[in-house]
């Protein structure tokens, strides 16, 4: 319950399909908002910022009432501990939990000016798990390191 007596998990409408975003870290949810062009969608999307959570202490959540196609492995990097879940007929079809991915393609950028995807834009760029702990990648041509932060918007 809100201070004012509402219940906070009815601010917004239940939604009959689609998918819902949980548990995002507070903060990141217009970047997820943003990297899914949610901003254009012709169907209802609600961003709800810093709701309260007993796990995480204040967290973002998505609704999107529409089937869309998601990249886990972006959304993994993103932040991992964010859930997933398929609405299907005003119930929870699939649970989805999220983890760093161990191998990315074309979602992280290398900005090591020798590494050869630098100079060559056809060359993908691919990153390896390095430390999971601290969210840390190696390039697979330079071992120039990035972490999960240096995710590709847009």
């Amino acid at each position: 319950m809100h201070k004012d007596g509402t219940d906070e998990q009815k601010l917004v409408n239940k939604i009959d399909n689609g998918i819902v975003i949980d548990h995002v870290r507070a903060g990141q949810g217009i970047r997820i908002f943003n990297w899914l062009g949610l901003d254009k969608a012709p169907y209802t999307v609600a961003l709800v910022i810093n709701a309260n959570s007993d796990a995480m202490g204040k967290k973002d959540i998505l609704k999107i009432a529409n089937d869309i196609t998601v990249d886990f492995k972006a959304l993994g990097l993103i932040d991992p501990n964010i859930t997933v879940n398929v609405i299907k007929e005003g119930a929870v079809a699939e649970k989805i939990n999220l983890k760093l991915p161990a191998r990315v393609r074309n979602i992280l950028v290398c900005k090591n000016p020798r590494c050869i995807t630098f100079t060559e834009k056809y060359v993908d760029h691919v990153f390896h798990i390095e430390d999971a702990r601290m969210q840390t990648y190696r390039c697979e041509y330079c071992d120039d390191i990035r972490t999960a932060g240096d995710f590709r918007d847009g």
